[in-house]
């Protein structure tokens, strides 16, 4: 029973972050149609910008700010300086975009920092264990949990309630008509990416207290995974995108935990073929777009 309860909670925590970043993807792909495969350097932007708060020795609350306000920042400037131009261009055109400022970002990061890994020390709470009853659960799971749970809702009202989250449903629904109903396309389009770099931003950090140092390519698989997991949810959909991060979290949890050691090698092939048949029964996600949508 133990051993079950631990699995879930490793599989919530994994999942929360695939859940954040193929949200992110999904809420730029559905005002914009544009796969922003640069995603994962905002990660990475964030995790150093928490290192560069740690060198500078301000306190940990002040890294953590500092880490989600680049993330956002670099989203909306990444808007403006490469894809805001680019409007109304071909998917082709937007995603060989998205790749070449991916590989620009890697090669800054690699010649300005360093290519090796650079140490991001984190309070003792992070690599503690939390009792619950005789279960010990890593600290940082738990607080990985507690993060997505929160952030998640937080999104959901925001979508639901507020005029900003409306604009960006209507467009992703329909964004021609929703900027002839007043809308402004830049204003949508730079809040879309805006949300999109503080859930990486956030997934960022997460992922760099788990690891305990970034390095030039530290977000690329992180978003790959997230990419599959949307794609596996229904691409376009934003409850789709959550979805099918919880799923693939649970996928890779599992496999890591029944294989048998010789097979642990294979669990990221094993993982994608799961997902291939998943898709095979339903071909447009768990949670498809409505045709409006497609449209």
């Amino acid at each position: 029973m133990e051993v079950a309860v631990q699995q879930v909670v490793n599989a919530l925590a994994l999942g929360g972050t695939y859940a954040m970043l193929a949200l992110g993807l999904a809420v730029v792909f559905s005002v914009m149609r544009l796969i922003n495969f640069a995603h994962g350097e905002l990660m990475t932007v964030s995790g150093y910008a928490f290192v560069a708060a740690i060198y500078l020795e301000l306190p940990f609350y002040l890294g953590v700010a500092m880490a989600l306000i680049a993330g956002v920042a670099m989203a909306v400037i990444l808007e403006r300086a490469a894809f805001r131009r680019l409007r109304g261009s071909s998917p082709a055109t937007l995603l060989i975009t998205s790749f070449a400022v991916s590989i620009v970002l890697q090669t800054l990061f690699q010649s300005l920092i360093s290519p090796r890994p650079q140490p991001a020390p984190m309070p003792e709470f992070f690599s503690s264990s939390i009792a619950l009853g005789s279960l010990q659960v890593g600290s940082i799971q738990g607080i990985s949990i507690v993060v997505t749970v929160v952030t998640l809702a937080l999104l959901v009202g925001l979508f639901k309630y507020t005029v900003i989250g409306i604009s960006i449903r209507a467009a992703s629904l329909d964004f021609r008509t929703t900027r002839l109903m007043g809308v402004r396309a830049d204003v949508v389009i730079s809040l879309a990416f805006a949300i999109s770099g503080l859930l990486a931003a956030i997934s960022g950090f997460l992922w760099v207290a788990q690891r305990g140092s970034v390095d030039p390519l530290m977000g690329f698989f992180p978003v790959l995974k997230a990419f599959i997991g949307a794609v596996l949810g229904g691409f376009g959909s934003l409850p789709g995108a959550v979805v099918g991060g919880f799923v693939l979290g649970t996928i890779e949890t599992v496999l890591q935990a029944t294989l048998p050691t010789r097979l642990a090698a294979f669990k990221d092939p094993l993982a994608l073929l799961i997902v291939i048949i998943i898709l095979v029964f339903r071909p447009n996600g768990l949670v498809p777009v409505k045709v409006s949508q497609r449209s």
